[in-house]
């Protein structure tokens, strides 16, 4: 059972969860793999939602869905190695758009 405690806008919330395994580790070590876990699972759904807009995409037929998902998850790891021009990845895909010099920068680190 992990129990979340989560505080937005001064308002608290509690949520219990539970989970089977069979893993012979001590709670602590699971209690890490449980907050590690989320904290990437959060990261990468913020930029996916933020960036790509993800969760206001109207694809839903079909294999769609899981292409256009996969599409996102490259073109945010190619942005995120992109390392020479500093800016944040919502602007990096913007310049990416505008210049096809960047454009090709970019999709040479796949």
């Amino acid at each position: 059972m992990v129990e979340s405690i989560r505080q937005v806008d001064g308002e608290t919330t509690v949520e219990t969860r539970y989970f089977i395994s069979s893993l012979s580790q001590n709670a602590q070590t699971f209690a890490n793999s449980v907050r590690s876990h989320w904290g990437i699972e959060n990261s990468l759904h913020w930029i996916l939602d933020v960036t790509l807009k993800e969760d206001d995409c109207r694809i839903r037929k079909d294999n769609a869905p899981e292409n256009f998902a996969s599409f996102s998850h490259v073109a945010v790891n190619l942005l995120g190695q992109e390392k020479r021009v500093k800016l944040g990845m919502k602007n990096k895909q913007f310049l990416a758009a505008m210049d096809n010099e960047y454009l090709a920068r970019v999709l040479s680190l796949a």
